[in-house]
C-alpha cells in the first residue's frame, strides 16, 4: 500500500508547488493556451503568487497537498466562488497532480479534502471552470458526478479563456466516506 497524506500546504512548500503546478499547467494547457501565454507561464512567476497566496490567506482559502512518501503528487486549492455563474458554491480553484501519480486516487481524495473545507465555510455546493478543450480535466470531473451548468470567460491573469462551469449540489457527492 502506498503511503498517502494530506496536509495544509504552508508557505515552505511554495517552491515545490510552483514547481508541480507549471509542469502540470504546461502539461495541460500546451496546446490551448496562446504561445505567448504559454512561454509565459514559468516556475518565478508561479512561485511568486503561491508566496503571496500562502502568505496572506483569504479568510476563505485553503490549500491541500497530496503526498505520496513524502514527495508533492498533487494540490487543490478552494476558496469563496470567483464568479458570480458558480452561484452560491464554494469555488474549486486548482487541482493539479503530478502525472507519476496519476490513477491513484489522488485526484478525487483531493476533491474530497476541498469539499469538506468547503462545507465548513457554510456552502451547500462545489463548482469549478474547466478550459474548453481540456477533455481530461472534464471527463475526470464528470467520473466524479459534476454536472455541466454553463459557461463563462474567465479573465485570468494572464489570458481569457472560455470555460465550461461543473457544479455539485451537494458536498456529500464528493466526500468519500472514510473507514472506521
Amino acid at each position: 500500500m502506498t503511503d498517502i497524506h494530506l496536509r495544509a500546504a504552508t508557505l515552505a512548500d511554495a517552491p515545490a508547488i510552483a514547481r508541480l503546478h507549471v509542469a502540470s499547467w504546461r502539461r495541460a494547457y500546451r496546446d490551448l493556451a496562446p504561445p505567448d501565454v504559454f512561454d509565459a507561464m514559468d516556475e518565478p512567476l508561479r512561485l511568486a503568487r503561491w508566496s503571496a497566496m500562502l502568505a496572506e490567506p483569504q479568510a476563505e482559502q485553503a490549500v491541500v497537498l497530496a503526498q505520496v512518501g513524502g514527495q508533492l503528487a498533487g494540490l487543490g486549492m478552494a476558496a469563496s466562488p470567483s464568479q458570480a455563474a458558480f452561484g452560491a458554491r464554494g469555488e474549486v480553484r486548482s487541482l493539479y497532480l503530478d502525472p507519476q501519480f496519476k490513477r491513484m486516487g489522488l485526484g478525487r481524495r483531493l476533491m474530497g479534502a476541498l469539499a469538506e473545507q468547503i462545507g465548513a465555510w457554510g456552502y451547500d455546493g462545489a463548482a469549478l471552470g474547466v478550459v474548453v478543450g481540456n477533455d481530461p480535466a472534464l471527463a475526470f470531473y464528470d467520473a466524479l458526478g459534476g454536472r455541466a451548468a454553463g459557461r463563462y470567460t474567465d479573465p485570468g491573469p494572464m489570458w481569457r479563456s472560455q470555460n465550461v462551469i461543473l457544479i455539485w449540489d451537494r458536498l456529500s457527492d464528493l466526500i468519500e466516506p472514510r473507514s472506521s
